[in-house]
């Protein structure tokens, strides 16, 4: 009987791990709720939120280095992504705030053509 528990305990613990492994790996953050405004945004207006969050994200990554002296680089990235994203991409951005897989490529993409390091996923 107790081996029947103890193997009902590993079982229930291998479950939860591997829950929250596919949690870790997942994309899109937990809880996440996109801005009901991207839906509506031109695609100018989305272009220099992808160049802030650029800023953001890569002063942080390059501890050090001021958001401002990123802006070159970020435009560089933003305007390179939007342009390269075809309609469905840019649909699924406006829907979820996040890119698609397919454009995820395209970002990682600009990223290097914009000489800024990729985030660590």
């Amino acid at each position: 009987m107790t081996s029947i528990v103890r193997a009902l305990l590993v079982a229930a613990a291998v479950s939860v791990g591997a829950t929250s492994a596919f949690a870790a790996a997942s994309n899109t953050p937990t809880q996440y709720q996109p801005d009901p405004a991207l839906k509506t945004e031109s695609v100018a207006q989305l272009r220099a939120r992808v160049s802030q969050a650029c800023s953001i994200t890569q002063a942080r990554l390059q501890s050090g280095v001021s958001e401002a002296s990123l802006s070159r680089n970020c435009d560089c990235y933003a305007g390179r992504t939007m342009r390269s994203l075809n309609a469905d991409e840019l649909q699924a951005y406006r829907n979820t705030g996040v890119f698609s897989d397919t454009a995820r490529e395209k970002a990682l993409s600009a990223l290097d053509a914009c000489k800024l390091p990729r985030p660590q996923i």
